[in-house]
């Protein structure tokens, strides 16, 4: 009886109504306020084949009737790990509960996929749905949380009060608490590398990095971080810093520490972080080190804001970097991954209009975007666990750093999402003008070293392999496991993940044809990538015994990690 019960017509009828009125909604959602409108209402309306229709609803059909007699005969099983718990299992009314929104949820998503328009549109409901799925599910909510109510029994409600105060205490920090932050102090337990700080300006300080060997090679290597975070990123605990890794394969090492935007820097344009950041640290350390020509690595943003600065210098018939390093890096905005969802000329008119002359994007605005990129695993998973469970999340140097955002100046940031995300001008010769000169990316001819992570959801693979078709001169590309900080974050002594290179030097039109032909090795490749740079950094020489230049201007003025780093948004 109970089958027959979904062999009805009217409610397959119902069934199709239902779910097809909720994705019209869907349509013109505004991605849950992360971003201003987008005009998704002018974009070509949703359709749906009827065959597709018919499928998904015979799969909810069955699926739901399957559901519904296997409850009858014992508590449905779980496989999403936020339903895992023993406690689900054993209450009959929160597993049936669970299953329902996993069915639903399958449901949803089927017609995510099966909807028919233009890319972006279709990309945006996936979306949204995405979105809306992951903050519906029953164990954000005590009142269907089984473990939280079990474990509010067993502490006899001390567990909801310790949630409420890690709500006020979240409330009052302005994000979600992702680590036990107060374990954690930059310069005491995280970016502890020993150097100093030889030149600052308002934009930036310069550290320098004391060696760790006898000699050192004599081109020093300059590391651009992104703006968009903190420098220690690379520099967390000395087992996995890129930084001190670094220095022990004998390189001078100097690094761009970016400093957190407060108002006073509110009319700071693209030009000025080009200028008078990019270009004057390649120039101090060329002036501290006496060095003809350095190299140079970017990492994210810090990579786009270094390409374009040697653009920029090329233009002006200057070559003062030998090779290059980019890691996850977008040159080429064709693909942007889901962050295109967010970037239409709509979008970007608002932000010009809101800060394009002046004003602040707050860091912690950017975060949540990052953040809600994967709301699973960044967002209602603690909001569970520290509100819902009252725990306290364990610590976590990576979390700890990914919670410390920094602010961006309005300028800068219009900018860079028109010239980039939306109209993709940096690969086109002449189009971008930055610092009174045309950017053209085919006058860089110096070697590069292009890493690309294979799950980044931030910077796509094939994003990160598009500038292996700009870029005119020899390049080796690299492509690592894991997502955009893991893959990047991954020292040979932890003997985790896995990379592939190709040796033939050949760079076929896209990533998928360049993987088919890669190997794969077990391991960082960062010992791959340090044998590639000791190749481009000359011969050995001294190691400097005092940072900067003595008897001059370039002279240490605090120890690294230095107090730009330690501003707060």
């Amino acid at each position: 009886m109970a089958t027959q019960a979904f062999n009805n017509p009217a409610l397959e009828q119902g069934f199709t109504e239902t779910w097809l009125k909720a994705f019209q909604a869907f349509q013109n959602l505004d991605l849950g306020g992360m971003a201003p409108p987008t005009g998704t209402a002018d974009a070509t309306p949703l359709r749906f084949a009827n065959e597709k229709l018919m499928k998904i609803q015979q799969d909810y059909v069955r699926e739901a009737s399957e559901l519904w007699n296997q409850t009858l005969q014992d508590n449905p099983q779980l496989a999403d790990r936020r339903f895992k718990g023993d406690a689900w299992g054993k209450n009959p009314m929160a597993a049936f509960t669970a299953a329902v929104y996993l069915l639903n949820a399958r449901t949803m998503m089927s017609m995510a996929e099966a909807a028919e328009g233009d890319a972006k549109t279709r990309n945006r409901v996936r979306f949204a749905v995405e979105q809306w799925l992951a903050a519906s599910a029953p164990s954000n909510f005590l009142a269907f949380n089984a473990e939280a109510q079990q474990k509010a029994i067993a502490t006899q409600g001390e567990s909801l009060a310790k949630g409420v105060k890690n709500m006020l205490q979240d409330m009052r920090q302005g994000h979600v608490s992702m680590t036990d932050e107060s374990l954690f102090e930059v310069g005491r337990n995280v970016a502890t590398t020993e150097g100093a700080v030889v030149f600052e300006n308002e934009l930036f300080q310069l550290i320098e990095y004391k060696p760790l060997t006898a000699k050192v090679h004599e081109r020093p290597f300059l590391l651009v971080p992104p703006c968009i975070n903190k420098f220690y990123i690379l520099d967390l605990q000395p087992e996995n810093s890129l930084i001190r890794y670094a220095v022990s394969q004998g390189m001078r090492t100097f690094v761009v520490s970016w400093r957190n935007p407060d108002q006073t820097l509110a009319q700071k344009t693209w030009d000025d972080y080009i200028e008078d950041a990019a270009i004057q640290a390649i120039h101090t350390v060329q002036d501290i080190t006496g060095a003809k020509q350095i190299n140079a690595l970017g990492f994210c943003v810090g990579g786009t804001i270094l390409t374009t600065a040697l653009a920029v210098l090329a233009a002006r018939g200057e070559k003062p970097v030998s090779a290059v390093t980019l890691l996850t890096t977008l040159v080429d905005f064709t693909d942007t991954g889901i962050l295109d969802v967010f970037i239409d000329e709509a979008m970007v008119k608002f932000r010009e209009m809101q800060m394009g002359k002046g004003g602040m994007l707050k860091g912690q605005d950017l975060a949540t975007t990052f953040s809600f990129l994967r709301p699973n695993d960044l967002v209602w998973n603690y909001v569970v666990g520290n509100y819902l469970k009252g725990e306290t999340p364990p610590p976590f140097d990576l979390l700890y750093w990914n919670s410390d955002s920094t602010n961006l100046p309005g300028p800068f940031y219009a900018w860079y999402l028109r010239n980039t995300y939306l109209e993709n001008n940096l690969v086109k010769p002449g189009k971008a003008k930055v610092c009174g000169q045309k950017v053209d990316l085919g006058k860089l001819d110096m070697p590069f070293y292009i890493y690309g992570s294979r799950e980044d959801h931030i910077v796509p693979i094939g994003g990160a392999y598009a500038s292996t078709q700009t870029i005119p001169g020899k390049k080796r590309f690299m492509m690592g496991a894991s997502g955009h900080i893991a893959g990047v974050i991954n020292p040979p002594a932890a003997k985790k993940r896995s990379h592939w290179v190709r040796n033939d030097g050949k760079f076929p039109a896209s990533v998928d044809e360049w993987i088919a032909g890669a190997q794969e090795t077990p391991g960082s490749w960062w010992d791959d990538w340090a044998a590639w740079l000791k190749s481009h950094a000359g011969k050995q020489i001294a190691a400097p015994k005092d940072y900067g230049k003595p008897r001059s201007k370039y002279k240490a003025s605090e120890p690294a990690p230095g107090s730009y780093v330690k501003a707060k948004a």
